[in-house]
């Protein structure tokens, strides 16, 4: 039997590749085989330009050798792939940039070639992979990185630095957020709002927060990025101006992508710190007018000068040139307009001068006002910045407790002539007086000042220190899960049969609140150490998937998912002092505000939790002593290291004082009124220490007068204060 033949599959040919040469251009020519035919032109400036500054091509041309009728090649080609390239070539030979017999180098088809001249110039225009924006963000970095300025890689480009800046500005993002926006799952627009902040923890921060949000708009993205900061359009940094803040090493954050160049301010501490300083030399030259107090804000409060009566002043007459002056600008400005008249849109040299004119007219009417000099002495002055930025001083308010007293004949009753006499006399003379400057309802140089009455504290330090409690009853209330389930409890309680019912099957959710003013060392405190250590150890653990996660609680034992439900249910706790708001729906109302104390008293006893041992905090120079008044600062001396040290170092300046007083209250478990707890009844825990008095240096122990001007009185008996009271 005959044995069967086996097929051979058949061998493809071997790929035989055009070769390379050089060819003189006037000997090539355009091919009528090119499929690009419409808008031949677009573009050419950018390619000439590219191939000038090169000197060179990157990508020689497509040509095809030209036949006679006999078959037989003539010397000259035809370029049916590359007509592009070919016309800026023809540019710079025009232009004497390169000779019409220069070489250039082309890639031969052979003559044999399986595909025409118009396959060959639709397949170099169409089968072609644009560049990814990523590839051409991180090509433009490489090039500054290799020492190119934006400026020439703009040159070389024929764009701007603006674009230039724009596009090293995204290659800088977060890597894992330039990886995301590589796989699609991020749109160009999301990343270059992720540009406005060059911090990449933060940047993350935020991705991780809107992937489980609805809202990942551009604008929202840049939201978040920014919430810390003043933006540019605030009246704050109008006030102070931009260059002033970065001349003080201020970070600016800027939006390169939007048409309004938009901007925020990094450091909002800095910024206060500018205003107040400008403010309060606006405010020193005010009081040198002689006026008895002067308040400075910057958002004066609603009905600030109720009550108060306001001095009727005159006007400063002009003098004779003055008023010649003003005439004269009057009659230019008619003689501009009629000359003008007929003009849709005036010449800019002449809209200049009318501006010119109309702000040295209006100058003529803000004249000054002169009030009579008693008055003066017995009034005041509001120092605040308007909307826009602007300074406002309104002079003139009096008090009523300052108002001269009247006897039974209707007459003004001066007194003996001596200022701060008790008849209420004023200050003869407006010089002689000495104004009392405030700044947001403090005194400034309050250090300085003789009296030594008790102040409340200022506003922002008890927000900051309720922010310290706030964030270490976290961490009491994670430790407690039994406290945390009675809290969770109390909660669903309230809103069931309190309040109206959540919708949907259950919408019970904890909101973190947000710390937007704290001090510098919060994030160093145990508590927030030991929530960030809980926080990644939990989310090790966890499952991402929503369905494998919900597996994994239903098998975690009961000690775990109680654990667990403390941690989460901790991140809603909210101790913070803020400014109750009674005009409008938005912030927190008084009522509101007592509610959420007395609740954080409530969890704070519940867990047996206490901010010394518990939360770490000390009293410093930074975070207390060095930010209130000298009396302020013996009064904790008094409570927590006893009478003798506070008089010891009752003589010092303020500076040495709050060192000192920070190295007499390191042990003693001493707590400001924001961070004590209060008792049932009202009155504060823990508000006296009553340590014995530390061994001090040599240099204050040796310093003991008795007349250093130091009060001696015992001041045990304090005012039964809560938090409230501190920043009332």
């Amino acid at each position: 039997m005959a044995k069967a033949t086996r097929k051979k599959t058949p061998v493809a040919p071997m790929i035989e590749f055009s070769r390379s040469r050089d060819i003189p251009f006037n000997r090539i020519h355009l091919s009528d085989s090119n499929v690009r035919q419409i808008d031949v032109e677009d573009g050419l400036d950018e390619l000439t330009h590219d191939i000038d500054r090169r000197e060179d091509i990157v990508q020689g041309l497509n040509v095809r050798a030209v036949l006679d009728a006999d078959g037989a090649e003539t010397g000259d080609f035809e370029t049916p792939a590359g007509g592009r390239r070919y016309r800026a070539i023809a540019r710079l030979v025009q232009a004497g940039r390169f000779p019409a017999d220069g070489l250039v180098p082309c890639l031969v088809k052979k003559a044999n070639a399986k595909t025409s001249a118009v396959d060959d110039s639709y397949a170099e225009n169409v089968i072609r992979l644009a560049l990814h924006p990523l590839d051409q963000f991180k090509a433009f970095k490489r090039m500054v990185d290799d020492g190119m300025s934006k400026e020439e890689v703009a040159d070389a480009y024929r764009t701007t630095p603006r674009y230039i800046a724009q596009r090293l500005r995204l290659a800088r993002v977060a890597t894992s957020l330039l990886d995301v926006y590589a796989r699609g799952e991020m749109t160009l627009a999301m990343l270059e709002a992720f540009t406005v902040n060059p911090h990449h923890a933060r940047q993350e921060q935020v991705w991780e927060a809107i992937q489980r949000s609805h809202n990942r708009q551009p604008w929202h993205i840049r939201d978040l990025l920014t919430e810390t900061t003043v933006p540019t359009d605030d009246k704050r940094a109008l006030f102070v101006g931009v260059d002033a803040y970065e001349q003080a090493g201020g970070v600016m954050l800027r939006d390169l992508f939007s048409d309004e160049d938009e901007g925020w301010l990094e450091n909002p501490e800095l910024l206060d710190r500018l205003v107040s300083d400008k403010l309060k030399a606006i405010a020193d030259e005010v009081a040198a007018e002689g006026w008895k107090w002067v308040a400075v804000d910057t958002d004066l409060p609603y009905g600030h000068d109720r009550g108060l009566r306001i001095l009727a002043g005159t006007f400063l007459d002009l003098t004779d040139a003055e008023r010649a002056t003003r005439e004269a600008l009057r009659e230019e400005y008619e003689r501009l307009e009629a000359e003008n008249a007929d003009y849709d849109e005036l010449p800019d040299d002449v809209d200049a001068r009318l501006g010119e004119i109309e702000a040295a007219l209006a100058a003529f009417e803000k004249r000054p006002t002169i009030y009579d000099e008693a008055e003066i002495a017995r009034a005041g002055v509001f120092i605040s910045i308007g909307r826009a930025g602007e300074l406002v001083v309104a002079r003139g308010y009096v008090r009523p407790e300052d108002e001269a007293p009247v006897d039974v004949e209707g007459q003004d009753n001066a007194g003996d002539g001596e200022p701060g006499a008790e008849t209420g006399a004023v200050a003869a003379h407006a010089g002689v007086q000495r104004a009392v400057i405030t700044i947001g309802g403090e005194p400034v140089d309050a250090e300085d000042d003789e009296d030594e009455t008790i102040k409340p504290l200022p506003e922002r330090l008890v927000i900051e220190l309720t922010a310290h409690r706030t964030l270490a009853l976290h961490e009491a209330l994670a430790n407690n899960p039994h406290v945390a389930m009675t809290t969770l409890l109390h909660r669903m309680v309230m809103e069931r049969y309190h309040y109206s019912a959540p919708t949907g099957c259950l919408e019970i959710s904890v909101r973190q609140p947000y710390l937007s003013t704290q001090g510098n060392d919060l994030g160093e405190t145990p508590s927030a150490k030991a929530i960030g250590e809980r926080y990644d150890a939990w989310k090790a653990d966890m499952p991402t998937d929503e369905g494998a996660l919900w597996d994994w609680l239903a098998a975690l034992d009961d000690a775990s998912r109680m654990a667990l439900l403390a941690h989460c249910v901790s991140y809603g706790i909210n101790a913070l002092y803020e400014r109750p708001n009674p005009h409008s729906g938005s912030g927190v109302s008084q009522h509101g505000l007592d509610r959420r104390l007395s609740g954080a008293d409530r969890i704070a006893r519940a867990t047996g939790f206490d901010m010394v041992v518990d939360g770490g905090w000390r009293p410093t120079v930074s975070n207390y002593l060095g930010r209130v008044t000298k009396p302020r600062i013996l009064e904790a001396v008094r409570e927590g290291a006893g009478e003798r040290a506070a008089q010891l170092i009752g003589h010092l300046k303020k500076g040495d004082m709050a060192k000192e007083a920070e190295r007499l209250l390191a042990d003693t478990g001493w707590l400001p009124e924001p961070l004590r707890l209060a008792d049932l009844d009202g009155d504060v825990a823990g508000a006296e220490g009553g340590g014995e008095a530390q061994e001090l240096p040599d240099f204050l122990a040796d310093d003991e007068d008795d007349g250093d001007g130091t009060d001696d009185t015992d001041t045990a008996d304090l005012d039964d204060e809560r938090h409230l009271a501190a920043a009332e």
